[in-house]
């Protein structure tokens, strides 16, 4: 699976949230600056060619629905993110984290204690 350029992540975040959308549905979800409707088409159809998407075809217009979960796709994300920045270290991208972000110890407990049910 590949990454996503971020025009193409702002696109994929309407497809995900929404499931089932024509192109005019993902223009009119999109903030302002709003990009012109050929340029989320072209944008749409890349991510067809990257297996992102797929679509219903309905005379000329086609609905698009995501084909890579959203899931899987943050799993990839942040697979990459740990490797690339952290050495492929969880608990050094943990540790900076906390750092960063002043996350309290308790809310790393609650956090695991949550995700471990």
């Amino acid at each position: 699976m590949k990454e996503l350029t971020k025009a193409e992540e702002q696109i994929m975040l309407v497809i995900w949230e929404k499931q089932k959308c024509f192109v005019k549905e993902i223009v009119s979800e999109l903030p302002e600056p709003t990009p012109a409707y050929n340029t989320v088409s072209t944008i749409v159809r890349i991510l067809e060619k990257k297996e992102f998407v797929s679509y219903t075809a309905y005379g000329k217009t086609h609905q698009y629905h995501p084909i890579i979960s959203k899931d899987d796709y943050m799993k990839l994300k942040t697979n990459n993110l740990v490797s690339n920045f952290f050495g492929g270290s969880a608990e050094a991208m943990m540790s900076f984290f906390v750092k960063e972000k002043n996350i309290d110890i308790n809310e790393i407990d609650e956090l695991l204690k949550n995700n471990s049910k």
